[in-house]
């Protein structure tokens, strides 16, 4: 079986919908940070870009560009209270379980077995569909969800592709 040439067909796809060529980041490094403390010790929050939104908020466009929107999700919202609107995955397992894409339930079993310190007073979700504008990700709302992170003395994020 050969690999599938996911960046090819994503950029023919882009391409097709009238989008110009993305200019696809390249690291040569990977700026992870080891733990400072044992995970049993440490404060735990999820951010997802799967389109994930509280169903009292505005959900996301899908089709939206360049949106820096991330919302700020209580820690105590029932997985209930979700809703998912993303057009690029198939979120029909997400929808029956958030925990699909949005692992509350389990991370909240997590910190009760003693497995990680204690659940983050909020988690986020943003960051998704297409944006053309990185120097404003980085500059601005990546900086602005960590002053948010440091602040609720967050040690370690999941992080959930949509």
């Amino acid at each position: 079986m050969k690999p599938i040439a996911y960046v090819d067909r994503l950029n023919a796809f882009y391409r097709n919908q009238g989008f110009p060529p993305y200019q696809w980041s390249v690291y040569e490094t990977a700026p992870l940070t080891p733990l400072r403390k044992p995970l049993n010790q440490c404060r735990v929050a999820l951010l997802t870009s799967g389109g994930v939104s509280r169903k009292d908020a505005p959900p996301f466009d899908p089709l939206a560009r360049n949106d820096l929107r991330v919302d700020a999700i209580p820690a105590e919202t029932a997985s209930a209270h979700f809703q998912i609107h993303d057009d690029y995955y198939n979120h029909g397992d997400a929808d029956r379980d958030i925990n699909c894409i949005f692992p509350l339930d389990r991370l909240r079993e997590l910190a009760a077995e003693g497995v990680v310190g204690s659940v983050a007073p909020h988690h986020y979700s943003g960051f998704m569909g297409r944006t053309y504008i990185r120097t404003a990700v980085m500059t601005q709302a990546a900086p602005a969800l960590a002053r948010r992170l440091a602040e609720e003395a967050v040690d370690a994020v999941v992080m959930v592709p949509g």
